[in-house]
């Protein structure tokens, strides 16, 4: 199949084993990718609770997630991972089988539009502990680590780190931080790119600058969404419902609030 033919679907922030039952529905919006004839398969960041590159960190939920990618590859889908903050050195072997190609940053032209697509953990730079936090948990001294520890002692590291996670607010923002948000795709179109794909955020959020555009996509932990991108650059988003609170951590930014102020 030609590259500027290609129907591409853009999935993030699954966080496929966090709640019961996602991972069945997980593997019906994966039959259906197929069913509907896309040719590449971005997953933009966080695809289960917690994916560590190295096989002895997955549990059940995780090896049988991987082997529907298996399946998607096997069928001609190429599948892209995007790293995202739950996400640690997914270039490692053992997740060959698995993917096609991984890293920070999935670039492609489509119908002649330039497209970026990046997890957006880093777009917020005034958020310094989770910068730090990052910076420590992804350095060449934690991959060494990671890949002597023992199979049993790993697995429940991971499930330690996805605690720490929620419990620290890293991946909800209290606000959306639409300035740092309008920043970063200026920047980016000031490069030459078209059309600008963040994830992380978990909701919806769109910035237009003539043809060009970017978006926040919506969590498909919330919502089911889906964006599609046809070979002609066009681009539809696609959910399965309306965004709803799965999150326990209080004042979550994306949580609406009454007239008193108080979060409902």
């Amino acid at each position: 199949m030609l590259a500027c033919c290609v129907l591409r679907a853009v999935l993030a922030d699954l966080h496929v084993g966090q709640v019961p039952g996602d991972l069945d529905r997980f593997l019906v919006t994966v039959a259906g990718l197929e069913r509907r004839g896309a040719g590449e398969v971005v997953f933009l960041g966080d695809l289960f609770r917690a994916l560590v590159g190295f096989s002895r960190f997955w549990d059940a939920t995780v090896h049988r997630g991987l082997e529907e990618l298996a399946a998607l590859r096997r069928a001609g889908v190429r599948v892209v991972m995007v790293e995202g903050n739950r996400d640690f050195f997914l270039d490692a072997p053992d997740l060959d089988q698995f993917r096609d190609v991984s890293g920070n940053v999935h670039s492609f032209v489509a119908g002649g539009r330039r497209f970026l697509l990046e997890h957006g953990d880093l777009v917020n730079r005034r958020d310094r502990s989770y910068l730090f936090w990052r910076a420590v948990s992804k350095s060449s001294p934690a991959r060494l680590w990671a890949r002597l520890l023992p199979r049993r002692l790993a697995q429940r590291i991971v499930f330690g780190t996805e605690a720490r996670l929620k419990e620290t607010n890293f991946t909800y923002r209290r606000k959306l931080p639409v300035a740092e948000l309008t920043v970063a795709a200026e920047r980016h179109f000031a490069a030459g790119v078209d059309v600008v794909l963040w994830g992380h955020f978990h909701r919806a959020w769109k910035l237009e600058r003539g043809r060009r555009e970017a978006h926040v996509v919506p969590g498909w932990l919330e919502t089911g969404a889906v964006v599609w991108i046809n070979g002609d650059g066009s681009l539809a988003i696609e959910a399965e419902r309306s965004e709803q609170i799965v999150d326990s951590a209080p004042g979550s930014w994306y949580q609406e609030e009454d007239s008193m102020g108080k979060v409902r």
